[in-house]
């Protein structure tokens, strides 16, 4: 295993990107810190990470997924994780790679390949201060996309890049989910009259198909293959499979799917949910326990069953799942959509944070930004104005 660098109060190397050479050392460390760029690094780290990320009850903030997300996506030299702390005795951490882009600037893992909300792990927010303090003397541009609004990250962030660069936020797509209680034991209660009423002709239609049922399974590891399979099968053969965005058609996020799914299954949080009518499997879902959270990861249904509204059907029956086996939240973590909104009104609100160094590549990097910001603000104004 290649030596983890560990980051004393004495010094701190620079953080270089794939295109660049490391910044000076010689800056002041406000606390140990560690950086990790390789998977074997990570794994070290895995007893550490998981103590930390118990607390957040994201599935996205678990070891398993930033260690698929670093096989899939992060090409040699764009792993750089931040951590506070020397292992095993670390308190927070910044699950982060060198955006592909080539432009010198960290990002969450795995956020712009999969869109899922991130945060950083911490053992209390308090533990954040020295985490922080290193990102900022680092000297490059932060881009973290999809960060929970209440993330105690966003105050640490401010506190230490003051007098040493800007830090910007915006909304950004929050999530949908539902806090469930007995009562989702019956989900169609839950609706209004008419979705009640579509739910009920939904099923109609399907039952004219032929047999209606569905399950939810907890795969055992040898189990796993055929039924990811049967999912991913299902997922093709919607729009998804016909733009060419399904899971079976993109290799590198359907190889993290894969990766993921079976460290999920060795944990036994993995959950698949399959509605089949006449034999044949009309809808399909991915998910996690975590915690007390039920989340979903992938949903997808076959088109040959449109007209019965396979997947609303399907997703009835993992509610109804998951309130009945105790789960205090159904977390749909995509965006909020039309479909969400028919099962709930609550979101859980993210923003977009960027932080830039006060340096010539950070300045300069800002005011981009800026200007692309400002144009699009301009178009949307002025597609909006008649005349």
């Amino acid at each position: 295993m290649t030596p983890i660098e560990a980051v004393g109060p004495g010094s701190m190397p620079g953080a270089a990107s794939p295109e660049e050479e490391h910044s000076p050392a010689g800056v002041e460390a406000a606390a140990a810190v560690t950086i990790i760029r390789s998977l074997e690094e990570l794994d070290g780290l895995a007893d550490a990470w998981d103590a930390l990320a118990a607390r957040s009850g994201l599935p996205m903030q678990d070891h398993a997924w930033t260690s698929a997300a670093a096989a899939s996506f992060a090409a040699e030299g764009r792993l750089h994780i931040v951590a506070a702390g020397v292992p095993p005795d670390v308190t927070a951490i910044a699950p982060l790679v060198w955006s592909r882009s080539g432009d010198g600037y960290l990002e969450l893992i795995g956020v712009s390949e999969l869109g899922e909300p991130m945060d950083f792990l911490y053992a209390d927010p308090r533990a954040l201060a020295p985490l922080t303090a290193a990102l900022a003397r680092l000297r490059r541009r932060l881009t973290l996309t999809r960060l929970p609004a209440a993330s105690p990250a966003v105050a640490a962030l401010r506190r230490s890049y003051r007098g040493r660069g800007v830090v910007l936020d915006s909304p950004s797509d929050g999530w949908p989910w539902i806090p469930l209680d007995a009562r989702w034991k019956e989900p169609e209660a839950q609706l209004s009259a008419g979705r009640r009423s579509d739910l009920r002709r939904a099923m109609r239609i399907a039952e004219k198909m032929g047999p209606v049922s569905a399950e939810v399974v907890s795969p055992a590891p040898d189990a796993l293959g055929p039924q990811l399979d049967e999912a991913l099968r299902v997922e093709a053969a919607s729009w998804k499979g016909r733009e060419g965005t399904a899971l079976a058609e993109d290799p590198e996020r359907g190889a993290f799917f894969r990766r993921y799914a079976a460290a999920a299954c060795r944990k036994g949080t993995l959950r698949i949910g399959f509605l089949r009518i006449g034999g044949q499997t009309a809808a399909m879902q991915i998910a996690v326990t975590s915690g007390d959270r039920f989340s979903l990861l992938k949903i997808g249904y076959n088109q040959a069953f449109a007209r019965c509204s396979p997947g609303s059907l399907l997703m009835c029956e993992t509610i109804r799942y998951a309130a009945a086996h105790g789960v205090r939240s159904y977390e749909f973590l995509g965006g909020d959509e039309p479909w969400t909104q028919m099962w709930t009104e609550h979101v859980r609100p993210c923003v977009s944070l960027r932080a830039y160094p006060v340096s010539i590549r950070g300045m300069a990097a800002l005011t981009g930004d800026v200007g692309r910001i400002a144009c699009r603000r301009l178009g949307r104004f002025l597609r909006r104005t008649p005349g």
